[in-house]
């Protein structure tokens, strides 16, 4: 991109400017400390200058937006044509509060439904269970069978919303649930948009609630895979995780380098079982995490969107573009928040936000200010999306695309995050792939270091917390103004859960729980058995206990 003899000219007088004004300044006024690291533990230059940058190839590392590889966005006119999808994550409690919670942010100019279940439903289990005690309604929404899910989304067309899902071990049963609501209300299937999560390796990593070991587990997402590549066109199948990997403690470059070492690893899984990357490699979508380091961050989503770009045509031979892009939601970071001085996390939150949007993001959630201390009131709830609406219609922001390319801090960033990366990516490839790396403990134990040196930092006072460890004040930390989940919502899901199954056909369930395991045993899909199931009115717990009795529990290795 420059001349030899410019970037010779170039260097020369950087070397004059860092001898003379640059030394006079720091004898007068020291740097701040001697290194100035990234997250990912890389330094950041004092200056960035087309030194950085004299390697790069506009065409072939940035190209144009929605064009390989990608890096600039996935769309040709990003959101010059319509804005990222306005997003808040919402569950909690039953499902008719959920459901008000719901019409609630459409009204307020939310895009689009983002669920989130409780702990019992995600790793299958009714809240009659003696393992859901205490859990039920707490961390999201319980659903327990159809009629929980067809209270869920009562009076919400799902012809018009695209609705993304917080699933994983379930993911198959509460998408069947999602079809059979939409058939209910006439909505054929075909014409369903949204996401499930669906992510079962980032469990493993970083989350824990996983149920089946790795194998069957992978059998279960490619079924689903092949079931959406047929019968759901618009539907996203799987949403990739490095959100949970980021908050669970790893590093910008590890967020990357181990979500794209899981989506090898089912793209792998998928070609194995016959399914062809140019079709289904167009459903795949990613979820990362937007932190604090700014300029990092941007340089993360654009990094990630061109590896992807260069691993699915080098290495799985894709052809079809459209297979190539990496589509993501971001969510600001949940771990980011601090319960001291909450509405700073107002300021942390528009950041994040802004990462996100710079970094080209397709969905968008905020974190309310009040999450370090609770589920969300709906005033927290309306700043955070008001957050987003003021980034799209008030900064101006999206009116060009990728206006950051071409700065050189930027773009050495996004080559270096890319770099160190694939790196990580060859060292699990060495190792077998990403499901072995998980079962070594590998994975684990790199994110455990990270988090582990973050904390350090912290408590060092290297790293500055604004209200934590630096800038505190006395405050009254009490929790009357938070939202609390009524304890009797137990007991009223438990009653509710008692009626369904006096009142179903238990003759029709019993047969429909042993198509599954059935199906479980053998190569059928399992989608169209569990889909019957569900119709009968079965339950989320029921349906595991048909799938544990064929394909048993993981229990996770001590990691040493």
């Amino acid at each position: 991109m420059f001349k030899e003899d410019e970037l010779k000219r170039i260097e020369e007088e950087m070397r004059t400017w860092e001898s003379g004004v640059v030394k006079k300044a720091i004898e007068k006024f020291p740097e701040r400390r001697e290194k100035f690291l990234s997250t990912s533990g890389y330094e950041i230059k004092r200056v960035y200058t087309p030194l950085d940058v004299k390697d790069m190839d506009y065409l072939e590392d940035l190209g144009f937006p929605g064009q390989y590889p990608f890096t600039r966005g996935v769309q040709p006119t990003m959101y010059r044509a319509r804005f990222w999808t306005m997003r808040q994550y919402a569950g909690f409690g039953t499902a008719e509060e959920s459901n008000k919670r719901y019409k609630y942010l459409l009204s307020q100019g939310q895009t689009g439904l983002s669920v989130a279940f409780d702990l019992p439903t995600q790793i299958g289990y009714d809240s009659d269970h003696p393992m859901a005690e205490g859990e039920v309604g707490r961390v999201g929404v319980a659903i327990d069978s159809l009629e929980d899910m067809e209270t869920l989304f009562d009076g919400i067309p799902l012809d018009k919303v695209s609705t993304s899902m917080t699933i994983n071990s379930t993911a198959a049963i509460l998408l069947a649930m999602y079809i059979v609501v939409a058939e209910k209300q006439g909505v054929p299937m075909e014409k369903l948009r949204g996401t499930i999560q669906n992510d079962i390796l980032k469990e493993y990593i970083a989350r824990g609630t996983y149920i089946f070991p790795p194998k069957p587990s992978m059998r279960i997402i490619t079924d689903i895979f092949e079931f959406c590549t047929k019968n759901m066109p618009k539907w996203n199948p799987i949403s990739i995780s490095g959100y949970h990997i980021r908050e669970a403690g790893a590093t910008a470059v590890q967020e990357v380098a181990f979500t794209l070492a899981d989506a090898i690893a089912y793209v792998q899984a998928a070609i194995d079982a016959g399914l062809d990357p140019n079709a289904f490699g167009k459903r795949l979508s990613f979820f990362f995490a937007a932190h604090n380091n700014f300029l990092e961050e941007i340089a993360k989503f654009r990094a990630a969107r061109r590896l992807w770009a260069r691993i699915m045509k080098e290495r799985f031979g894709v052809t079809d573009p459209a297979a190539m892009r990496l589509r993501f939601h971001t969510q600001t970071g949940g771990s980011t928040l601090t319960a001291q001085q909450p509405m700073n996390n107002i300021i942390r939150v528009t950041i994040q936000a802004l990462a996100a949007v710079l970094g080209g993001t397709q969905s968008l959630h905020t974190n309310s200010y009040d999450e370090a201390l609770a589920l969300p009131t709906e005033e927290s709830v309306r700043i955070a999306l008001r957050t987003q609406q003021i980034i799209a219609y008030e900064s101006g922001v999206g009116d060009t695309i990728d206006p950051l390319a071409g700065s050189y801090a930027i773009e050495a960033m996004t080559t270096e995050i890319e770099k160190r990366a694939m790196e990580y990516i060859e060292k699990i490839d060495a190792m077998g792939g990403m499901v072995k790396a998980i079962e070594s403990g590998y994975v684990q134990r790199e994110i455990n270091e990270s988090a582990y040196k973050y904390q350090l930092a912290v408590e060092n006072g290297e790293q500055i917390i604004v209200g934590v460890n630096k800038f505190q004040i006395e405050e009254d930390l009490s929790t009357e103004n938070i939202l609390k989940v009524d304890p009797e919502v137990e007991e009223k899901q438990k009653t509710k859960l008692k009626k369904l199954k006096e009142r179903r056909d238990n003759e029709k369930v019993k047969k429909a729980l042993e198509r599954v395991r059935n199906a479980a045993a053998s190569n059928e899909n399992l989608m169209p058995p569990i889909i019957d199931a569900v119709r009968a009115y079965a339950t989320v717990g029921e349906i595991s206990d048909a799938l544990r009795d064929v394909f048993g529990e993981y229990t996770e290795a001590v990691i040493i």
